[in-house]
């Protein structure tokens, strides 16, 4: 296919009415899914048990309420929604400076991975199936660390994914997430930028966390060390105050999630 034919099909798509009320639906679903992982991880904060503080644990959680395969299949289609709406995204980049460019459309391409990855988790549990992410983390950290070069390669993984967690970080603490959205002046734009600021740096910590565990992993020859968000969420409630920690982290999530269903609302789409 053309370039000129892809960026023409992305664009029409990007125009399409029900297409961007269903990207919309994508955040709200986003929002539901960071809210329950932070639930679930203040609840392992304040006691033992609580479940797993991951995208696995949310979806098990979903699953369990009246109308829960309903939720999970409105997860499912608005959470490719969205993704086919980062990807569209990426082809439209317009930006004269070529690395600037390249770089935005690699985000861009990577949050879709990362939506439709959640929205593949949801299906599984819509079709009546169970998932743990903690496991798949554990065996992949296994098989790499089996072949050839898999302890660098497992590194570099982990130092990837820890500048994604700092990357959230500091775009929660410079608002740069304010420049898609459309705020109101006022208090309503000032609460939005208070949710976004707190969501994206406890999110940043969260993802961050993830990030060492793989080296750690690596380091160790142990892959039991790299299991996903939820070993990264419990293993601060190991350190010093850690419950206090993973409490505000868990909040933070909380924020998060409500800050995604203001983005519903404020995104430029």
């Amino acid at each position: 296919m053309e370039p000129d034919t892809i960026k023409a099909t992305a664009s029409a798509a990007q125009g399409s009415r029900p297409f961007r009320a269903l990207a919309r639906t994508g955040y709200v679903v986003l929002g539901i899914v960071h809210l329950v992982i932070g639930v679930i991880a203040i609840s392992v904060a304040v006691g033992p048990g609580g479940g797993e503080a991951d995208q696995s644990g949310a979806m098990e959680q979903i699953v369990r309420l009246p109308f829960g395969v309903v939720v999970l299949w409105i997860i499912v289609l608005g959470l490719a929604a969205l993704g086919v709406w980062q990807i569209a995204e990426a082809f439209l980049e317009h930006d004269p400076d070529t690395k600037k460019k390249w770089g935005r459309r690699v985000k861009e391409v990577g949050t879709a991975l990362a939506y439709f990855a959640i929205g593949a988790t949801a299906l599984v549990y819509a079709l009546g199936g169970r998932s743990d992410s903690s496991d798949s983390s554990t065996t992949f950290s296994a098989q790499l660390l089996a072949t050839p070069g898999g302890v660098v390669l497992l590194v570099l993984i982990g130092l990837v994914v820890l500048g994604v967690g700092v990357a959230f970080i500091v775009r929660g603490i410079r608002k740069d997430f304010a420049k898609q959205l459309s705020l109101p002046a006022g208090r309503a734009g000032d609460g939005v930028r208070m949710f976004g600021t707190v969501g994206y740096v406890a999110k940043g910590i969260a993802v961050a966390v993830v990030g060492v565990l793989f080296v750690v992993a690596a380091f160790t020859h142990d892959p039991e060390k790299a299991g996903g968000l939820d070993s990264a969420l419990k293993s601060l409630a190991e350190l010093p105050f850690g419950q206090v920690i993973l409490w505000l982290v868990g909040a933070g999530l909380v924020i998060y999630g409500v800050y995604c269903f203001a983005r519903a609302r404020y995104a430029r789409l």
